[in-house]
């Protein structure tokens, strides 16, 4: 399996660590976002990952140098000249996943237990276009799937806006995205001419004529720690997360 980090953004909600250096290095409990994103992959046998840079890129380039890139294949998709979102940046990646295999795309602000492997073979099971990991949690844009798990669309209960371009008549259920999906490299062919685009917003162009699977996790553990706040409690679950071996420092 390979994998891609997305590690580009701008971390605002981090300031003002992010100030002056980039998201995928925000410690917690000494490892940086990036070090445990990267161990989990290899706990779960990823040997081949790509990291989108965008935001003091060259502190993570240091960051892999002085780790040897962990003894792994760990290519760097430049996007410092532009940023171009999370589906534009795993579009300028295409190149990386030209084994024809289906690929995880995980964010590096998210921690979580779930059984990679096992989300990895139900997707290939479902023979669905891409899987997307989700839990039901509180939050104010859900995406939307029908009760086989088909994605339908996505609704923003807050704002009232709703978009169902997969229109059926059949039971619909609200799921919070958990920034982790495995993708058919198939993707590559529908994506738009836009250098920048959101991945949400393809699979809502596409949903209606691609299967695009649902895998609820909620027994695992699962923590965005994009934010401030969120880093006390990551620091308390980092145990419990599998890495790779002697990788938990402390």
């Amino acid at each position: 399996m390979k994998a891609m980090i997305l590690a580009a953004g701008m971390g605002t909600r981090l300031r003002p660590f992010t100030n002056y250096h980039p998201k995928a290095l925000v410690e917690v409990n000494g490892m940086p976002l990036l070090e445990i994103a990267i161990r989990r992959l290899m706990y779960f046998g990823c040997r081949d990952i790509i990291i989108n840079v965008h935001h003091f890129a060259e502190q993570i380039i240091r960051f892999l140098e002085r780790n040897e890139h962990f003894g792994i294949n760990i290519a760097l998709s430049d996007e410092q000249d532009q940023l171009l979102n999370t589906g534009g940046g795993l579009k300028k990646a295409a190149s990386f996943f030209d084994d024809g295999q289906a690929f995880l795309l995980c964010n590096t602000d998210i921690l979580t237990n779930l059984d990679l492997n096992a989300f990895y073979q139900a997707h290939l099971d479902s023979e669905a276009l891409v899987t997307l990991g989700v839990r039901r949690r509180d939050t104010s844009r859900y995406l939307i799937f029908d009760q086989k798990g088909l994605m339908h669309g996505w609704a923003n209960v807050k704002s009232g806006e709703l978009c169902l371009p997969r229109q059926q008549s059949t039971a619909l259920q609200l799921w919070a995205f958990s920034g982790l999906h495995i993708i058919d490299p198939a993707l590559f062919k529908l994506m738009p001419a836009e250098e920048a685009f959101s991945i949400i917003d393809l699979y809502l162009e596409v949903c209606a004529d691609h299967p695009i699977q649902s895998y609820p996790h909620n027994d695992s553990l699962w923590l965005d720690v994009g934010r401030k706040e969120a880093l006390a409690a990551a620091a308390s679950i980092t145990e419990q997360l599998q890495m790779s071996p002697n990788s938990i420092k402390g």
